[in-house]
Formats: structure tokens, C-alpha cells, sequence
């Protein structure tokens, strides 16, 4: 069954702003959002539209990477995106604050959820593999033996280091995001936490890599790449 919107197809009573809408329409639309009655219902359905013609261009964007899915799916996909993207802006209008025209930066709501709806589509009703499915591999064709044999080493002390370092926490988040290429809001939403607080952990994690390797000899100290 399809997702049902959060607000429903009317007549506008404002002009609803297109590629070529000008600063002045816009501010039409801002106003009015903040209005009262019928001219704020039908404000709201003008600004649902637009979200909606966004996620769909987004969603066809991407349609090369979504061959597996059929066009009543997709479609849901961007109506979901636009209805969410609906409630984040209203309940953001205060944040507005006028640097770019209104319907760019609501924009950028839907496209954000678009694209988070997508890398999350793959994954629903899949296991989430916190195990490497595959280390890297160390031949490389345009590398010579010396360089080979070093990677390869340095490959290795990376394992170990996983295995010897990491708590059970931060060698899942890791291998997940770093190996298996779970998408983060993904695993953020199956253990019940936040990108941040993950993003946290990925930190953490590659500090106490670092300092293993760094002992090791096998990345300089002096390197400051990773902070600390």
C-alpha cells in the first residue's frame, strides 16, 4: 500500500515557485506558511508539491544505482521524503534566516532525506554484517614486491590491532561502516544511537589504531593526519 500524504492536492492560492520563481515569490510563500486558516493550508500544499517535484528529480538522479526497483516503489520512496521533509521545515521556519531564497533552502530538507531514504532502502529487512565480509586485498598489479610486501604487513598489524585494541563496540561500528559499507544513519538507527555518537566511536576507534601502528613502527609519529 502506498504512503499516504501528509497533506492533500489543492488550488493554490499563491504562485508556486519553480526554477525561475524570483525572491519575491518566495517570501509569498514564507509569509503565508505563517498565516492562519485556509491560506496556510493551502501554503502547505503548495510547499508539499515543491518537496515532492524534488524528491522525485533526486530519486531519478540516482535511478541507476536502483535498477532492482519498480516505479510504484520509488515513488513511495519520494513521497515519504517529501512529507518528512514537510514536517522539518515547518517545524524550522524560525531558522530561516534569509541567505538564500526560502524554496532553495527548504530544498535542501528533501534532498537530505531523499538521499538518506535511498542508502536506507537497500538495507531493510537485511542483516546488518558487523563481521568483515572481506578484507582488502593486498596484490596490486601497479605496485611492486617491495611495496606489496609492506602493504601486506601493514594490512595485517591493522587486523591485529582490530582484534587487540578496539572494544567489541568500536570493532563493530567499525568494520561495518569502514569494510562492509553500511551506511551510517543506517547503523545508527539499528543499534538506537546517533551519527554523531557513532562518528565518535569511528573516532576513538582509528585514534587507538594509530597508536598501535605508531608503536609498531609502522606509520610515523609524526604524521599528523589522525588527531588525537
Amino acid at each position: 500500500m502506498g504512503h499516504k500524504p501528509v497533506v492533500c492536492a489543492a488550488a493554490s492560492v499563491i504562485p508556486v515557485p519553480s526554477a525561475g520563481s524570483t525572491d519575491t515569490d518566495s517570501q509569498a510563500l514564507l509569509d503565508a506558511l505563517r498565516a492562519d486558516g485556509h491560506v496556510r493550508e493551502q501554503a502547505i500544499a503548495d510547499l508539499h508539491g515543491l518537496l515532492l517535484r524534488g524528491a522525485r528529480f533526486e530519486v531519478r538522479r540516482r535511478r541507476a544505482m536502483m535498477r532492482a526497483w519498480d516505479g510504484d516503489d520509488l515513488d513511495d520512496l519520494a513521497l515519504q521524503s517529501a512529507d518528512d521533509a514537510l514536517v522539518a521545515v515547518l517545524a524550522k521556519l524560525d531558522a530561516f534566516e534569509g541567505r538564500s531564497r526560502f524554496t532553495t533552502w527548504a530544498y535542501k530538507f528533501v534532498l537530505l532525506e531523499t538521499a538518506v531514504k535511498l542508502r536506507r532502502r537497500p538495507w531493510q529487512g537485511r542483516e546488518l554484517p558487523l563481521e568483515p565480509e572481506q578484507w582488502p586485498r593486498h596484490a596490486d598489479p601497479r605496485a611492486s614486491p617491495t611495496d606489496d610486501a609492506e602493504r601486506t604487513e601493514l594490512l595485517a598489524a591493522v587486523r591485529r590491532a582490530i582484534d587487540d585494541e578496539l572494544t567489541p563496540h568500536q570493532r563493530e561500528v567499525l568494520v561495518a561502516v569502514a569494510l562492509n559499507d553500511v551506511p551510517i544513519d543506517v547503523l545508527a538507527e539499528r543499534k538506537d544511537t546517533t551519527r554523531g555518537a557513532l562518528y565518535k566511536t569511528i573516532h576513538d576507534a582509528r585514534r587507538s589504531l594509530r597508536r598501535r601502528l605508531e608503536a609498531e613502527g609502522l606509520v610515523p609519529a609524526s604524521d599528523k593526519g589522525e588527531p588525537r
